[in-house]
């Protein structure tokens, strides 16, 4: 049964019934300051039962994508029609978008502190608030990422696709790289895992910065889970990416400290043997090569031209197709037309 067909529907003391948009504060730990703190929760319910699905952004504060795409989510035309409930929560770590960091005041990270304790540390207590009141009164649920500071990846969806329901899900988001990626320990996806919540993972560009292709491309992924759970009415005659699943992936490192000459960039195709970059000294003498270890495609990079040794600099997704990988990410950049309407 789905979560939605359960009444009342309560979060953080407020009920929300069906056919009803309410904007919630959910209470977290408040500052020393005496300042409260609270995370935005927007919910929208259908007049008709569905499924629940929560939509998470920010959980690491300086990771800002997902702000604006459950911005343009939420004032999306599509949801007129809906049916079920959508749980729409644009900043999970307040305290990091406050400082534009990743972690939380306790340095801890928040994604790394579920399934949290209403007696612990800062993250745990977040991290449990966050389990308690969202997700586990949901059926599925997406969680938006970027890369880290100084760091770019290319748009990918992350889960458990050997769960069938899971692989549907990921499919019908349309990005052209699926990544097959263990659940780690005190992540969310994890925890939502433990509670039976199906999940996806989003993860596209970078830290601190607003990437409109990654945003366009989150905000019509997310609508395309929802039609694909019947939330929402099918669009019919929309040319879709078949996606090409990494079963496996791996960071290539520096082997050397110097100053960085990419010679590959996000999204390009890999050879095994071929040149991604060069490290050189000061004075322009080439100090390492940086090697691609197989053929694939490079899903994600690091951006300052700096470097230590033992640094990672390139995140290499391993197919047995890459050049149709290409392909499909030259089709998403062709159909994200900025006039497009959600």
């Amino acid at each position: 049964m789905p979560h939605n067909a359960q009444e009342p529907f309560v979060i953080a003391g407020v009920t929300v019934a069906r056919g009803e948009t309410k904007k919630i504060e959910l209470p977290i730990v408040r500052l020393y300051t005496d300042t409260e703190m609270a995370i935005p929760v927007y919910v929208h319910r259908g007049k008709k039962p569905g499924p629940t699905m929560f939509v998470s952004a920010a959980i690491h504060g300086d990771e800002l994508n997902g702000i604006e795409i459950i911005s343009r989510l939420i004032n999306s035309k599509a949801l007129k029609s809906l049916r079920g409930t959508l749980i729409a929560v644009p900043v999970v770590n307040v305290y990091g978008v406050l400082h534009q960091s990743r972690y939380l005041p306790d340095r801890r990270d928040l994604n790394r502190s579920f399934p949290g304790s209403a007696r612990g540390s800062l993250a745990a207590r977040m991290a449990h608030i966050f389990l308690e009141e969202i997700v586990a009164k949901c059926d599925y649920g997406i969680d938006l990422h970027t890369g880290a500071i100084h760091r770019s990846n290319l748009p990918q969806i992350r889960a458990n696709l050997d769960d069938q329901k899971t692989r549907e899900m990921a499919a019908a988001f349309g990005v052209p790289v699926l990544l097959n990626a263990t659940l780690r320990d005190g992540s969310l996806r994890q925890a939502a895992a433990d509670l039976g919540v199906r999940i996806l993972l989003y993860e596209a560009g970078e830290a601190l910065r607003f990437d409109e292709l990654c945003i366009r491309a989150g905000v019509r992924g997310v609508l395309n889970v929802m039609r694909k759970l019947e939330m929402i009415p099918v669009k019919r005659g929309r040319q879709g990416i078949e996606p090409f699943v990494a079963r496996r992936s791996g960071w290539l490192r520096a082997g050397d400290s110097g100053i960085v000459n990419h010679k590959k960039q996000l999204g390009d195709h890999v050879k095994k043997g071929e040149i991604l970059a060069t490290i050189a000294d000061l004075y322009g003498n080439e100090l390492d090569k940086v090697l691609a270890d197989a053929d694939g495609i490079i899903i994600g990079k690091q951006n300052i031209p700096l470097v230590q040794e033992g640094e990672a600099m390139y995140h290499v997704a391993y197919f047995q197709e890459p050049n149709e990988v290409l392909e499909n990410l030259e089709l998403l950049q062709d159909t994200l037309l900025p006039e497009e309407n959600f």
